[in-house]
């Protein structure tokens, strides 16, 4: 029976070999972690404005996007199999971003409402990609600029709306 529990431990260690050393945990971490967090920022500012998908929706779109480059790359793929891995983290982000999108019906017209969220979880799952492959720089730098369009071209908008009504 000893040698039984024996061959289980060692089939055990074999399946959660795939992080080799110190160093390939902390990129691991790392890249997770920033994903997980510029996907939170986002999420946070759209939650605080009262939109459907928040925090944890942005979150794990990120860190969903990073994963899914990050497994292929650190098991070898090469870059024709990374391209087919995020085309399909892009279509599939389609998808989820197609059911935030509603058109109502108000007399004639139809308002279409969900188009920024939808674009918003786009680019959460490019940040999530690019925090993955490793490019936690660039993933930082597009979240800022997402945050500035977010944030601060609405107020823009409605200045110029102003400006325009007092023509």
């Amino acid at each position: 029976m000893n040698a039984w529990w024996h061959e289980v431990w060692v089939t055990l260690q074999a399946e959660f070999a795939d992080i080799g050393d110190a160093s390939q945990l902390t990129r691991i971490t790392v890249r997770l972690l920033m994903a997980a967090v510029l996907g939170g920022i986002l999420g946070f500012e759209r939650e605080h404005k009262g939109k459907a998908a928040g925090v944890r929706t942005h979150m794990l779109v990120a860190l969903g996007a990073a994963l899914f480059v990050l497994v292929p790359q650190m098991s070898g793929s090469q870059a024709d199999a990374m391209s087919r891995v995020v085309q399909g983290v892009i279509a599939g982000i389609g998808f989820l971003g197609a059911g935030t999108i509603l058109k109502n019906q108000e007399g004639d017209e139809g308002h279409v409402k969900g188009l920024t969220t939808a674009a918003g979880l786009w680019m959460t799952a490019a940040i999530g990609v690019s925090a993955g492959l490793g490019r936690e720089a660039t993933a930082v730098l597009s979240t800022l600029l997402a945050l500035v369009i977010l944030g601060v071209m609405p107020r823009i908008v409605n200045m110029l709306d102003k400006e325009k009504d007092q023509l």
